[in-house]
């Protein structure tokens, strides 16, 4: 698989890497079988997925414990990249700034990943309680103790703040990206980023293209509507986070509907094979050499065709096409 770096440091990673939280958290409980997914982890590795995304939340803790099992024999095929600052209560979840948490949170990661170093350690969500410039310097001491190999900013939840009228999605974390970054350099920045969803390209992915921070793209495949193996009005489990999603009403799923059509069209054009989840995420390697995509995935067939879209590449025709497809309806929020 082709390779692309991440930071200054120009970490290596493969171009397509594997979201590890459907595993253990947020989608259809039923369906989550840890030895089914070790075998994904493993076949994503052997495709060249080397950068494994997950959290000490997801779980909690769980999908951690399960990265540890394949990491205890493949750690060298690995990227490992994990996140601290949220915790897991009953019903809510609640963020911990906190330079003694931090470290803490650190070290426990480490054993249940059963590695000596996280190459990312990204914080996943800054504490308003705690200064931002304490909890990254924190983090820092981590990386010059050896523990970690650099430092990112999970920007998924950048929706969530509600921005002012007058005010772009990100430009909040900007701001954030600017106040840590004088304290130690931010490596690489994780948000979400999809042919539905392409708000990063206003402002957030030229920020990091400007500072040669790598990009990883959550959600490459809009919670798996642009895969086009959803069907409008089949339902979700309870606990699937889709179950309330605005944009995942058996409405809105039909609305949205000439998205994925768009999508199919330009899949056929390269062959009978090619699907629109490949070339979904096609798209999203098209935006720069820094950014990876980071489809989430729990099933070994699943990792195969995510890897395989490194291998696609777009024609100017195929781009022209995406750009012109209609707008996604319904609310994101």
């Amino acid at each position: 698989m082709e390779r692309r770096t991440i930071g200054a440091a120009a970490l290596s990673v493969g171009a397509v890497g594997l979201g590890c939280m459907p595993m253990s958290w947020a989608y259809s409980t039923s369906r989550q079988r840890g030895e089914e997914s070790l075998r994904a982890v493993h076949r994503a590795l052997d495709a060249g997925s080397s950068l494994l995304d997950t959290a000490d939340m997801y779980g909690p803790f769980t999908n951690e414990l399960l990265l540890g099992r394949a990491l205890k024999e493949r750690r060298a095929d690995a990227f490992v990249s994990t996140k601290v600052g949220l915790l897991v209560g009953d019903q809510h979840i609640v963020a911990n700034g906190r330079p003694g948490y931090v470290r803490r949170a650190c070290d426990a990661s480490l054993r249940r990943l059963q590695t000596d170093v996280i190459d990312l350690y990204q914080l996943h969500r800054a504490d308003p309680e705690v200064p931002v410039e304490e909890t990254w310097g924190a983090m820092a001491e981590l990386v010059r103790a050896g523990k970690v190999r650099a430092l990112g900013l999970c920007a998924v939840g950048a929706r969530s703040s509600r921005p002012r009228p007058g005010t772009r999605l990100h430009d909040a974390t900007i701001r954030q990206l600017e106040r840590v970054q004088q304290v130690f350099p931010v490596s690489a920045v994780e948000a979400e980023l999809s042919v539905w969803s392409p708000e990063a390209l206003e402002t957030l992915l030229p920020w990091c293209e400007a500072r040669s921070v790598g990009f990883l793209a959550a959600m490459p495949l809009g919670n798996g509507f642009l895969t086009g193996t959803l069907t409008p009005g089949e339902g979700f489990e309870a606990d699937d986070l889709r179950a309330r999603h605005p944009r995942f009403t058996a409405e809105m799923m039909a609305a949205n509907q000439p998205i994925v059509a768009g999508l199919r069209r330009v899949a056929r054009r390269h062959g009978k094979h090619v699907t629109p989840a490949q070339v979904a995420l096609a798209w999203v390697l098209s935006r720069g050499r820094q950014v990876i995509p980071v489809p989430g995935a729990k099933q070994e067939r699943w990792v195969t065709e995510n890897a395989a879209a490194a291998e696609l590449r777009l024609t100017g025709e195929d781009l022209a096409e995406i750009a012109s497809l209609p707008p996604a309806q319904g609310s994101w929020d």
